[in-house]
């Protein structure tokens, strides 16, 4: 896709996903701002990118009110990735906070420069739906307001309905894009990063792989490049202005397959056995719902974007798993 070259705002950018798009946008020859506190992104992410003549790297963070006071007035984009993801139990407080202060600031920021803000949203939001695969106009049904795990969704939840809000009241255009279950380099190697990387961390280290509940519960796991693919595309599009996107990939695989798939991709076999743990914590007393089944429909990316996931999931893992091992040997080589 050739396009001018535009001055983009990205936040979270040393994170997973931010990282992979920093690279695809100074690749195509756009102008960069980042911003990051790194208290869950890595500099090691964008180390490549610092020193680029079109990347501006400031460490920052997104609740901090200079983003609306001393930051930059001539923007064409804004893609906002910072969040707070909740794990399985605890920070709901946090989360909450984040998610919703962080993408008012970044709203404003955007209100007041009249640019297109692309936002990070998340399949969460479908909840515990019946209805599949998941359309981005279908029904977004949430669980007991007792599971904490269902915070990091309704705050997800809100910034699309305040996205939009402010699209409707300010007149600056808006996309949002509901991610399935990205992964691949500079993926986050705990629980954050997806169970992908907890078992890849377990494979390398010969520990216990631990999965919740059956391990019968479906996702859909999409390879960066092709979730890059997709923000892209929806960044410098003016047909998404307006629109809420899937970006996954449509290939379903339980959890329980997803530990063998990986064992079998490993070059050096391990024997770690795999754990099947509960889902409520009974010593704390913490209930947990799960989602059994998320497949999105991906149709409307691919009439309106032009883009469909490519990378096949077995392909897709055995270059995760290669870079992960890497990452590791690398961090212990400088121990």
């Amino acid at each position: 896709m050739t396009t001018t070259p535009k001055k983009i705002l990205v936040t979270g950018v040393a994170g997973f996903l931010g990282s992979n798009l920093l690279e695809k946008l100074l690749k195509e020859g756009h102008y960069v701002v980042g911003i990051d506190n790194l208290s869950m992104g890595r500099i090691e992410n964008i180390q490549s990118c610092i020193g680029h003549k079109n990347f501006l790297f400031l460490e920052e963070d997104i609740l901090d009110n200079f983003i609306i006071r001393d930051m930059d007035d001539d923007f064409d984009i804004i893609v906002h990735l910072a969040a707070f993801k909740i794990p399985r139990y605890g920070n709901a407080v946090d989360t909450l906070k984040i998610n919703s202060k962080g993408t008012e600031n970044m709203l404003n920021l955007a209100r007041a420069q009249k640019c297109k803000f692309v936002l990070a949203s998340t399949s969460d939001v479908y909840g515990m739906s019946p209805d599949l695969p998941f359309v981005e106009d279908g029904n977004c049904v949430i669980g007991d307001s007792k599971v904490s795990r269902w915070s990091y969704a309704v705050s997800k939840l809100f910034d699309e309905h305040l996205a939009l809000a402010y699209m409707e009241d300010y007149d600056f255009p808006v996309v949002l894009l509901r991610f399935f279950g990205s992964y691949g380099p500079n993926q986050h190697l705990s629980w954050w990063g997806g169970p992908q990387s907890v078992f890849i961390d377990c494979i390398l280290n010969d520990k216990k792989i631990p999965i919740h509940g059956d391990g019968q519960q479906t996702r859909t796991f999409t390879y960066v490049a092709d979730t890059i693919e997709g923000m892209y595309a929806a960044a410098m599009k003016p047909e998404a202005n307006g629109e809420i996107f899937n970006i996954g990939a449509n290939e379903e695989i339980t959890i329980l397959e997803l530990a063998h798939m990986l064992k079998e991709i490993s070059d050096e076999p391990s024997d770690c056995p795999i754990e099947l743990i509960p889902y409520n914590d009974i010593s704390s007393g913490r209930k947990y719902q799960d989602v059994m089944r998320r497949v999105p429909d991906t149709t409307k990316a691919e009439k309106i974007l032009g883009v469909k996931a490519k990378t096949p999931l077995r392909e897709g893992l055995r270059l995760t798993f290669e870079w992960q091992k890497r990452n590791t040997l690398k961090k212990i080589s400088t121990v």
